[in-house]
């Protein structure tokens, strides 16, 4: 049984803040995250992540708003599946819909928010509590196998890593999804324009409202890339102060 003093040092190790990360640990890890999402075998490989968040988006949202979650699902394709209930139309269905595409960048935004205030290790605990919490929903054995692998990554890091470690690993994940949640807008509307998409996000929100699909991916990005700009502002904190400026 743990010790109230082990439990103030839990708590101390949780919510204190770290050191202000070098500002060359902040660049080179966002020049990795960029070379991530924009080359071909690595974004295969990493996508995931994007997935675990768009699909982890649309079930948060559905529940909040409301409807019954019937599963997740994520394929090794770097494709996912969210299923809930509810009425079909009305707002609730557009809100979970909406969900998807942006989640990425807006979690990212989060853990950019909790990076200012140099909050790595609860930053890292909380990425493991919200990947536990899917995990109960999820339908399939990929998508238990890799949420077990993500969550096992980031708490052995978060548990056992030094402190350069951790702020390395939790700075890349942040850049990974402001930068990597703008690359499947694009990529969405590419397949779009071929045909290959006929059932996106994008075109069942054309159908609930009086938009058009093309609406709805420029939503997509103008959030994506509104919350980049922002993340990307509040992880520059330690640069800036390194040059004698501030936010």
């Amino acid at each position: 049984m743990m010790s109230i003093d082990g439990l103030g040092d839990l708590w101390d190790t949780l919510f204190g803040a770290q050191p202000d990360p070098p500002a060359l640990l902040v660049l080179l890890t966002g020049a990795v995250a960029l070379v991530v999402v924009s080359t071909r075998l690595p974004w295969r490989i990493a996508r995931n992540a994007i997935t675990i968040a768009h699909e982890g988006g649309h079930a948060l949202v559905a529940l909040l708003t409301g409807r019954k979650l019937r599963g997740i699902r994520l394929h090794s394709d770097t494709s996912g599946l969210t299923l809930s209930a509810g009425r079909p139309t009305g707002p609730g269905m557009i809100l979970t819909l909406l969900a998807g595409y942006v989640a990425p960048p807006l979690v990212g935004l989060a853990g950019a928010w909790l990076l200012g205030g140099n909050r790595i290790t609860l930053l890292l605990w909380v990425a493991v509590a919200l990947l536990l919490a899917m995990l109960v929903m999820i339908r399939n054995v990929f998508g238990v196998v890799s949420l077990l692998v993500t969550g096992a990554l980031v708490f052995a890091v978060s548990w056992y890593a030094t402190p350069q470690v951790q702020a390395a690993f939790a700075y890349a994940g942040v850049w990974f999804l402001l930068l990597g949640g703008v690359r499947p807008v694009v990529e969405l509307q590419r397949l779009r324009s071929r045909g290959r998409m006929p059932a996106s996000d994008a075109d069942q929100l054309a159908g609930l409202t009086p938009f058009p699909p093309l609406f709805w991916v420029s939503v997509f990005a103008l959030v994506n890339l509104a919350a980049l700009i922002a993340g990307a502002l509040l992880l520059a904190g330690p640069i800036l102060a390194s040059a004698g400026l501030t936010l």
